[in-house]
């Protein structure tokens, strides 16, 4: 995380106008690029239209923890610094970063050394904890089944803190993801086998803020 949003979410109104920064990125550029390789990277970041999200799997050793560290803390913070001189939104997928524990304080190391806008994960305390520091934050749900869909309709009534964003998979079932949109207090993103324009256009016509995808050939549309 880079500096000024770290001071400027200390202050009273600060994450408001963080997540309204955020939001606007998403709106103007409702077609997010999910890279997943270093091809995909060198594609997006010469696309001054996309909006990107650098969602990059990492394989690390999952032995020798100091090594481990200094490993992700290279790759990934080249990663990051190329993704911010693009100009670009970088979120790291911390559920696939291989290496890092499941604890809150993998969230940490990825803001305070790795200097990520904000994370994307499957887990509710891995959201709240990135909040607490200022990042942005994207909630992902798997739609398997309708316990799926209660969840993200019942966010934010235990008092947790609400994401930025919610996050579906797959983004391919509008009647659902209508459902999903008319019901979610924070804002949707569909995403997961997004292949072309139709799947687009009915994502962006069922409700969905925007549509995230790794496929290189949406990015183009």
């Amino acid at each position: 995380m880079r500096g000024d949003k770290m001071i400027l979410c200390e202050h009273c109104g600060g994450r408001e106008k963080m997540n309204k920064e955020f939001l606007d990125a998403i709106e103007a550029n409702p077609i997010i690029a999910a890279v997943k390789d270093e091809q995909g990277l060198q594609n997006c970041l010469g696309r001054e239209e996309l909006t990107v999200f650098g969602r990059r799997r990492q394989h690390l050793p999952t032995e020798g923890g100091h090594i481990v560290r200094q490993i992700l803390r290279l790759n990934a913070h080249l990663i990051l610094e190329r993704i911010h001189q693009a100009g670009k939104i970088a979120m790291a997928h911390i559920d696939l970063i291989t290496g890092l524990s499941s604890k809150e304080v993998s969230v940490d190391y990825i803001c305070k050394n790795i200097h990520a806008d904000g994370i994307i994960s499957t887990k509710a305390s891995m959201i709240n904890r990135a909040k607490k520091l200022g990042m942005y934050t994207v909630l992902r749900f798997f739609l398997i089944d309708s316990m799926a869909i209660k969840n993200i309709e019942n966010l934010g009534n235990q008092h947790e803190q609400l994401p930025d964003v919610v996050e579906v998979l797959p983004g391919l079932m509008p009647k659902i993801l209508k459902q999903i949109c008319k019901t979610s207090k924070v804002p949707v993103i569909a995403g997961g086998l997004i292949s072309d324009k139709e799947d687009v256009m009915g994502a962006l016509g069922a409700g969905a803020a925007a549509v995230s995808t790794t496929n290189q050939k949406v990015w183009e549309l």
